[in-house]
């Protein structure tokens, strides 16, 4: 009898079994554990200034308009707004190469024709990029660069025809385009006419074919303005404000070491990335060495790469604008700009943000860390600069300056800084270009100080 039941108590234990294990499985997948509640970790605010729009970053630093009856310009922020809300209006299509050996003189012949006015930027434009700004109607742009846009105008009953130049002349190349106003009277009340009231500007040497250089023809209205220094704190010390850019640039900022290397100078670092911060100078400069590429960059994705790097912690503390790019060298260069006029020094790298861009990623980032905080009015005053004729004629008498090799001559302004008083003056100035260097002019000068850009 007890053989008899053996195979079916078997079974039966068996199938308990199976249900156990089901339940214990269940019962593993559906568990959850009474624990106390982790305390979230606060979300980090790395908004440390301001963000900036393309045609904000990108912008010319003077127009000129070439009428018959001679030549006006403007350097002004205001009005070179005003001019590019208006070409932004523009329907610009047939963008070809007109011209793969564009030289200065095809420059500067272009330049002397009448109804011509010229956009002239100080780096190298992708078109592609700056693409965002125009309206450029090509299903394909090419990847071209320009540093110059020329803009040709014949009236016509039925609306404005328009030709573009967009000239490199860095690399001697020429793109032609078409552009299309519908409104003939909107085109010379809000560009032609308006711009007739700039202020006179004077070619500096008209029987030059090889070149064409323009000044302002007299003398330049310029205010010498002091500012407070503010100061976005690099760190986060137990009394200082909260580390925005530490937050901003490293993975996580709770795993960076600080280390103190002198008086002025500190260190931030975590396995990765390193952040050396001058407190004297009001300087960073930060390194991910994992993330260097020698690869060629694509001009139009560098840069905007770069300009979208700093929106993300809104790092543009002050107006800055682009000014140079390498593409083979990932490099990109942003000047600090007060009143639409440049700003320089004699302390390299303090009114420049500079990014060297890596795989995908920032590899360094080189920047000061303050910012123009409130005008000391007290001591804010209108200056008057030379004309730039008088400026052009010191500059050739000089026995020290071969004049032939002078590219520009812009007003600027030159940055002074008082740490006692914290404060920045900033003292308006001639400076001239002359072998990819910005010299600052003065009328005592028999040389000059000069202020290296690429």
């Amino acid at each position: 009898m007890g053989l008899k039941y053996i195979e079916p108590v078997k079974s039966v234990i068996l199938l308990l079994l199976v249900v156990l294990s089901v339940t214990f499985t269940f019962s593993i997948w559906t568990y959850t554990p009474r624990l106390k509640s982790i305390e979230e970790l606060p979300t980090v605010d790395i908004s440390i200034a301001a963000r900036m729009e393309i045609d904000e970053v990108i912008k010319p630093y003077k127009i000129v308009f070439n009428f018959d009856d001679g030549l006006k310009g403007t350097s002004t922020a205001e009005e070179i707004d005003t001019v590019m809300e208006e070409m932004k209006k523009w329907r610009i299509s047939d963008l070809i190469l007109a011209d793969g050996n564009f030289k200065m003189d095809k420059w500067a012949t272009l330049m002397r024709k009448h109804h011509h006015f010229s956009l002239h930027f100080q780096g190298l434009v992708p078109i592609p990029l700056y693409d965002k700004v125009l309206n450029i109607e090509e299903e394909v742009v090419p990847e071209a660069s320009f540093d110059r846009l020329v803009v040709d105008w014949k009236p016509k009953a039925e609306g404005v025809d328009l030709n573009l130049f967009f000239v490199n002349s860095k690399d001697g190349l020429l793109y032609k385009a078409k552009g299309k106003v519908d409104d003939y009277r909107t085109f010379q009340q809000s560009i032609v006419a308006w711009a007739a009231e700039f202020e006179e500007y004077a070619d500096i040497d008209p029987e030059n074919p090889a070149n064409f250089i323009t000044v302002p023809a007299m003398p330049v209205e310029t205010v010498r303005t002091k500012y407070f220094q503010e100061e976005i704190s690099p760190n986060r010390s137990r009394d200082s404000l909260p580390n925005r850019f530490r937050d901003a640039l490293f993975t996580d900022p709770n795993a960076v070491r600080r280390s103190q290397v002198d008086s002025v100078m500190e260190e931030f670092a975590d396995d990765h990335a390193q952040m050396t911060v001058d407190t004297e100078k009001k300087m960073l400069d930060f390194v991910l060495p994992a993330a260097q590429s020698s690869e060629r960059a694509i001009p139009s994705e560098l840069l905007e790469k770069t300009i979208d790097f700093i929106n993300e912690h809104s790092g543009w503390t002050s107006e800055y604008r682009y000014i140079f790019m390498n593409p083979d060298s990932r490099f990109v260069k942003f000047q600090l700009y007060i009143h639409g006029l440049p700003v320089y020094s004699d302390t390299p790298g303090s009114t420049e943000i500079m990014e060297i861009w890596g795989d995908n990623r920032i590899f360094r980032y080189f920047r000061p860390y303050y910012t123009l905080d409130l005008t000391l009015t007290s001591e804010t005053e209108t200056i008057f600069l030379p004309s730039g004729r008088d400026v052009v004629e010191t500059l050739k008498q000089l026995s020290d300056e071969d004049f032939s090799q002078i590219e520009e001559i812009i007003p600027g302004y030159y940055m002074e800084r008082d740490t006692d008083r914290r404060l920045f003056t900033m003292e308006p100035s001639w400076f001239y270009l002359k072998n990819g260097t910005w010299i600052r002019f003065s009328d005592e000068m028999t040389g000059g100080e000069d202020y290296g850009l690429e």
